[in-house]
């Protein structure tokens, strides 16, 4: 929209914000007529945005100001000595006046005045911070981010108390405008990382932000149909704020409580608070199981599918780990029926009040397991490898990467069954071609085991001493050599 200065007409201004805002089209934009000190002044503000005693007492100091003190300079006066109030500002455009109202902050015309006054006096609905659903841990804060922005910087700022953490703000969206802040330590963070990300976020055109953080990374991934998350998200502050330590840089969407951790790697993604809430050799530990279960979760149930139609490829010691009973219906069809069963169950949980999640467990563990495998659709070991398959899904830290691998193991399924050994192979290649040639921020998805770096490597492995872990990742640090 074209500029529209402040006009030397008071008249003419509130009929512009009158009707850029529609103040008789919607009851909750609120424009007050005032007279103080001998001029007109009118005040903007979203009703349950403003925070009303606040305005309240800077309206009594307004109420008691005579002509006088308002000259020579009226703009002056007001800024510097009565409105006492910590966040002023002014702007000489009403359409960025009036955007400014939408935001939550007051505006105050004044006759005679060539600028707005902009009063953020503002408060949102919010929850209270509390732990995460997602990323529960023993021992550790127990606060989590919000939907509201400010919550969340000041969150951030609390457990990072360094000059140059930086905190710049951004509005994406045509019609929305949603707030958006970018958060990195200056001399920590690589600044072309920097550059790149703020290019991508001004490159966005679209009318909002629905779905906050996730309509981002849509525009963010570039690759739509491809499962993986190149994002990490957060809702805890202190995972924020290990991630900005070391480099990365966080991006707060107002409206949602999860941050954006970037660039995040593949391994970015299976660490969790838990592994450095414990001693170094039980977090290292920690992390062999989290890894272990993540890779079952991926190959057990295409490989098991591979020995039970193929034992021939087994030796006679392990061959009891085949299927002694198929059942009524084909191997992969009770896989791919289990497998969206899961799907369905997960769902059901969701939409299920907590006070009947405990009868849906039953009702999935006895009345549908159990007596599938008793009729003869299901056999034990369909049963007992999925339900390892699944405890990998769940154990997944990353709830995207978890989906993401889930459509990975039904693939090699589907790939196994149809063309036997040499399905399973290349499946497995191809999948590992796919994650190689993924980049995020032109750093391999893979790295720091492709490209190789073995002190990286290392660090992504074995959950290192913090006391030992002074260096930062290396795709992270701009002064790094071998960068």
């Amino acid at each position: 929209m074209a500029k529209q200065k402040v006009s030397s007409s008071f008249n003419k201004n509130v009929s512009f914000l009158n009707d850029y805002l529609g103040v008789e089209k919607s009851f909750d934009v609120i424009q007050l007529d005032l007279h103080y000190a001998g001029r007109n002044m009118a005040m903007y503000l979203i009703d349950g945005f403003a925070k009303d005693d606040i305005l309240h007492y800077l309206m009594r100091f307004l109420a008691e100001l005579q002509p006088a003190q308002l000259e020579p300079d009226t703009l002056m006066h007001l800024l510097k000595t009565y409105i006492p109030y910590v966040e002023l500002d002014t702007v000489d455009d009403l359409s960025v006046a009036g955007d400014t109202v939408l935001a939550g902050p007051t505006a105050l015309v004044v006759d005679g005045l060539d600028k707005v006054i902009i009063i953020d006096a503002r408060t949102y609905p919010v929850r209270g911070p509390q732990e995460p659903d997602l990323e529960r841990v023993v021992r550790g804060s127990r606060d989590g981010y919000v939907e509201t922005i400010i919550f969340n910087t000041a969150l951030t700022r609390r457990r990072i108390r360094d000059r140059s953490l930086r905190m710049e703000y951004m509005s994406v969206g045509r019609r929305s405008k949603s707030d958006i802040c970018i958060c990195y330590i200056e001399d920590i963070a690589d600044d072309g990382k920097v550059k790149t990300l703020k290019k991508h976020l001004k490159k966005i055109d679209t009318d909002g932000l629905p779905m906050a953080e996730k309509t981002i990374e849509e525009f963010l991934s570039g690759r739509h149909w491809n499962p993986y998350p190149t994002i990490r998200y957060t809702e805890r502050p202190d995972t924020a704020a290990a991630h900005l330590y070391e480099g990365h840089i966080i991006l707060i969407i107002d409206g949602s409580p999860s941050v954006m951790i970037l660039p995040s790697t593949f391994w970015h993604h299976l660490q969790h608070a838990e592994e450095y809430r414990q001693k170094p050799l039980v977090g290292a530990y920690l992390r062999m199981v989290r890894f272990i279960a993540v890779i079952a979760s991926i190959f057990l149930l295409p490989f098991y599918f591979l020995i039970s139609s193929t034992p021939a490829i087994l030796p006679d010691s392990l061959i009891f780990l085949g299927v002694e009973e198929v059942g009524l219906i084909p191997l992969l069809i009770q896989f791919l029926i289990a497998e969206i069963g899961i799907d369905m169950l997960r769902m059901a949980a969701i939409h299920t009040p907590t006070a009947l999640a405990t009868a849906l467990g039953l009702v999935a563990a006895i009345m549908i397991g159990q007596v599938a495998v008793e009729v003869g659709l299901f056999s034990n070991e369909v049963v007992l490898y999925l339900a390892i398959a699944a405890m990998g899904t769940f154990a997944t830290p990353s709830y995207e990467l978890s989906l993401a691998n889930r459509l990975t193991r039904l693939a090699l399924l589907c790939f196994t069954a149809i063309f036997g050994v040499k399905g399973y192979v290349i499946g497995v290649t191809a999948w590992l071609v796919y994650l190689i040639r993924m980049n995020t921020f032109k750093t391999g998805y893979l790295w720091p085991f492709i490209p190789f770096s073995a002190k990286a490597f290392v660090d992504v492995i074995i959950r290192t001493p913090i006391p030992l872990k002074t260096r930062r990742p290396n795709f992270l640090d701009p002064k790094d050599p071998d960068r």
